[in-house]
Parts: structure tokens; C-alpha cells; sequence
């Protein structure tokens, strides 16, 4: 019986020293994730956000497992996780470089809508207000179509000052997709009131 006793210490503290020895890679492991992830978490959060949850909860995962001292399972699961590491890393990369590509593009854009749009609000503004103050409106244009254009020019407003607010904010692309659906609007106003729309 004293021997089997002294067996079964033994293979346990066997076990014991085994996790104990697992402790120091699981440590790292979870350390140099960690940091990794802290690369391009920012970007990752605002570019694939569930992708970044999906990685956490691995992470988070793992974290448990160390804290109820399975090193080992921690150990086990860190190749699966650096693969994960490494795709959303890539991942982060390719859709920053389409962002900044978009960015660009949208900067360049807001460019011309910063010059017409203006000019376009106010060429439907001074109509508006010419045939507001007229006797009876032109042949081609209707009451209906003359309510609906004063309609649509105070959501040009509207949306112009969200399209400014979104450009100072920092995103162009919000921006010139606002500032496209105010000149679309304008186009479609300036037909009510009886005149080309832009070029």
C-alpha cells in the first residue's frame, strides 16, 4: 500500500512538473499573439471588425485555458492561432491598401463637388424663389412638380452639410458618395423646375 502511494506521488508530480514546463511556452505564446495583434488591431477594428472578434475570442479562449493552468492546450492551439494572426494581418493589409486607393480617389472627387455643388444649390435656390414670387408657374412645370423641387432642395441642404461634415471628419469616401447623391438630386430638381441638369 506505502508503495503504491509513493507510485501514484510520484507520476503526479511528474504531471505537475510537465505543466509546469509547458507554462513558459504558453506564457509567450499568448505574449507574442498578443503583440501582434496590437500591430494592427486599429486598423483591423475599423476595417474588419468581426474578423478582429472572431480573433479575440480565440485569443480569449486560450487565456482561459491558462488561467485554469492547461499550458498544454494553450501550447497546442497557438500554430491554429499565429495562422489566424497571420491571415487577418494580411487581410488588414490588403483592405487598408484599398481604403487609402478609395480615399484618394473620393479626395480628388471632392475637389469638383466642393466647387459645383454650391453653385448648383444656389442656381435652384434663386429659381425657386424667382417662381415663388411669380404670378402663375411656367407651362412646364406644375404645382406638384414646383413642391416637389423645393422638396428636394432642402434635402440637398441637408445632405451637403452631412457630406461637409463627413469630409472634415476625416472620410472622403462618406463624403463624395453624399456629395454624388446631392448632384443626382439636383440633377432630378432641376427637371422639375423646367431646366438642364448638369453636365
Amino acid at each position: 500500500m506505502f508503495k503504491r502511494s509513493l507510485l501514484i506521488t510520484a507520476v503526479a508530480m511528474l504531471a505537475i512538473a510537465g505543466c509546469a514546463s509547458q507554462k513558459g511556452p504558453a506564457t509567450k505564446a499568448i505574449a507574442d499573439a498578443e503583440a501582434a495583434i496590437s500591430a494592427f488591431k486599429d486598423d483591423a477594428a475599423r476595417l474588419l471588425p468581426d474578423d478582429l472578434a472572431k480573433l479575440e475570442t480565440t485569443l480569449t479562449g486560450m487565456k482561459d485555458n491558462f488561467a485554469k493552468g492547461d499550458y498544454k492546450a494553450v501550447v497546442a492551439a497557438s500554430p491554429d492561432l499565429w495562422s489566424k494572426v497571420a491571415a487577418l494581418r494580411d487581410a488588414t493589409a490588403a483592405k487598408k491598401a484599398e481604403w487609402e486607393a478609395a480615399t484618394a480617389a473620393a479626395k480628388e472627387k471632392w475637389t469638383g463637388y466642393a466647387t459645383d455643388l454650391p453653385k448648383m444649390v444656389d442656381a435652384i435656390q434663386s429659381r425657386v424663389d424667382i417662381l415663388g414670387k411669380a404670378r402663375r408657374l411656367p407651362r412646364n412645370v406644375s404645382k406638384e412638380a414646383f413642391d416637389n423641387a423645393k422638396t428636394g432642395l432642402d434635402w440637398m441642404k441637408t445632405q451637403w452639410a452631412a457630406a461637409n461634415d463627413a469630409f472634415n471628419s476625416g472620410d472622403a469616401i462618406d463624403a463624395a458618395s453624399k456629395a454624388q447623391a446631392v448632384k443626382d438630386k439636383g440633377d432630378e430638381v432641376l427637371k422639375l423646375l423646367g431646366l438642364a441638369p448638369s453636365a
